[in-house]
This record gives structure tokens, C-alpha cells and sequence, in this order.
């Protein structure tokens, strides 16, 4: 399992979010891996189009091994926090990079529905946000909904927690984190994933 954690801060709440997750991931024996795009070397894509005939960006950075990533794991959980209604800028500068997927999927008919175990690849993604409104993440899940998409992943679905501003208030929230960890550990147990094969 990968754990995309779009955060600019280190241990806020979609970080913990995503650490719980990941554990419930673990604990059905699924080997996880978390990736902090904030630490990596990723530009914005250039819209130049040259990956429409190969599937593959032309731009050599750290956005490369995570398209390969992207590619090969069997379940995916990105987490960020809501900002100005949509994920994070380090979230959606390496969501805006998968145009290279989007070509490679759509204009070369290359399809990674199936993991190695057989089953539908799948994902989820972990957010909180500070205000309190209704249809707070409806903005930004339609961003959410297209990166699964393009990246050839059922969105199994998503966990979403408004009012939750300040660094780690998220273990204030009397089942975010027990929800998280269940959410990895359902993402990756088999005998649920084999029930749909969209």
C-alpha cells in the first residue's frame, strides 16, 4: 500500500490520519510505504503534451518513480488537509503530474485495474478541514474522484473531518483515528476487495 501524504506540515491531523490507515493496512499484513510529497523534488506540470504519445512525462524529477508507484501498487491512500477547498498545493501539484496516466490510460489504452493479488485496485483518501459548513469537501473531492480515476483506482472512499484546524486536534475527535486505521485495514483485506471488480 502506498500512503500519499500531501500535508505541508509533519505530524498535523492528516498525517496521523494517514499513520492510522497505514497501521490498519499492516495489521492485515499489507506492506505499506508513505511518501511525503513535501520533501520531494516535484514540478508543476509544463502542459506541453509530451507525454500524450508515450504515456510518460518528460520531466526528469521525483515525480517519476511515483507515476512507477502509481502504476504497481495495489492500493493507494492519499491524505490531505482542505485548503481553499481543495487538497493541498503539494497534493495537487503531483495530482496536475499525472496527466502523463491520464495519456497513457486514455490515449494509449494502457489499463492498471488489477493488483497483484487479483483484485480491483483501490484507494481512499483522508482529509480535515477547520471551517464547518455543509458540502465542505464536495470541491474538493471532485479532484479526488479524477486522480483515482486516472490512475486506474476504485475510490473505495473517503474520510473527511471539518472543524479539525489546529496541529493534531485530530485526536480530539472521538473516532477519526479508529476510523482511519479500520478504512486501511477494510482497503487491503481480500475477501472485501474481491466483492467489486470495477
Amino acid at each position: 500500500m502506498l500512503g500519499l501524504a500531501g500535508s505541508p506540515r509533519r505530524g498535523g491531523n492528516t498525517d496521523l490520519l494517514l499513520e492510522q490507515a497505514l497501521a490498519g493496512a499492516e495489521s492485515e499484513g499489507a506492506v505499506t510505504e508513505r511518501l511525503l510529497l513535501s520533501q520531494l523534488d516535484i514540478h508543476p506540470c509544463r502542459h506541453c503534451d509530451g507525454c500524450l504519445k508515450t504515456g510518460i512525462c518528460v520531466i526528469k524529477d521525483d515525480m517519476q518513480p511515483i507515476h512507477r508507484r502509481l502504476r504497481e501498487v495495489d492500493r493507494v491512500v492519499l491524505a490531505s488537509p482542505l485548503m481553499f477547498f481543495s487538497v493541498s498545493a503539494e497534493a495537487k501539484i503531483a495530482i496536475d503530474r499525472c496527466q502523463a496516466l491520464w495519456a497513457a490510460k486514455y490515449l494509449l489504452k494502457q489499463r492498471h485495474t488489477t493488483g497483484s493479488d487479483g483484485a480491483r485496485r483501490r484507494g481512499l483518501f483522508l482529509s480535515a478541514g477547520g471551517m464547518r459548513r455543509p458540502n465542505l469537501f464536495e470541491p474538493c473531492m471532485a479532484t479526488v474522484r479524477a486522480f483515482f480515476a486516472v490512475c486506474d483506482l476504485a475510490l473505495d472512499g473517503a474520510l473527511t473531518y471539518e472543524g479539525v484546524d489546529l496541529k493534531g486536534a485530530i485526536r480530539d475527535h472521538p473516532a477519526a483515528l479508529a476510523e482511519a486505521f479500520a478504512a486501511g485495514a477494510r482497503l487491503v483485506r481480500p475477501k472485501y476487495n474481491n466483492q467489486d471488480t470495477r
